[in-house]
C-alpha cells in the first residue's frame, strides 16, 4: 500500500535550511533519513519544497480566477516536503514517519494514497 508522508516544520526550523551555520546539520539529517528510505526500497517519489513565500495560490470565485502570491494560509508550521512510500501497511508507514527528522520538532502526517480510478 502506498502512503504519503507529509513533513511540516516550525518556521524557525524551516529557516535553518538557509542558515550557513545550521544548514549542513539540517540537510545532513534529511539526507540520512532519505538514504535509509531509498536503501529500504520503499520510495515511490518525493520532493523537498521551496519556502512558503514562493507559493502562489489560485482560487476560482464567481467564475473568475484569483491569484494570490504566497501560501493559502498563515500557519505556524511550514510544509517542507513529502515522500510517497510503498509498504505493507499503516504500522510500517508510521514507523518510517517516526524516523523523519521533522517528527522530533514538527510533525509528519501520514495519508494513504488513493489508487487511480478503475476504467
Amino acid at each position: 500500500m502506498q502512503y504519503m508522508l507529509i513533513f511540516t516544520e516550525p518556521a524557525e526550523t524551516f529557516a535553518r535550511r538557509e542558515d550557513p551555520a545550521e544548514a549542513p546539520a539540517y540537510w545532513g539529517a534529511w539526507a540520512t533519513y532519505m538514504g535509509a528510505v531509498a536503501q529500504a526500497g520503499i520510495m515511490v517519489n518525493g520532493d523537498a519544497l521551496h519556502p512558503p513565500h514562493t507559493a502562489t495560490t489560485v482560487r476560482i470565485r464567481n467564475g473568475r480566477r484569483e491569484v494570490q502570491d504566497g501560501p493559502y494560509a498563515d500557519v505556524k508550521e511550514q510544509l517542507g516536503g513529502y515522500i510517497v512510500i510503498e509498504v505493507a501497511g499503516l504500522d510500517a508507514a508510521l514507523a518510517w514517519a517516526a524516523k523523519a527528522p521533522s517528527a522530533e520538532y514538527g510533525a509528519v502526517e501520514v495519508r494513504p494514497v488513493l489508487p487511480p480510478p478503475v476504467r
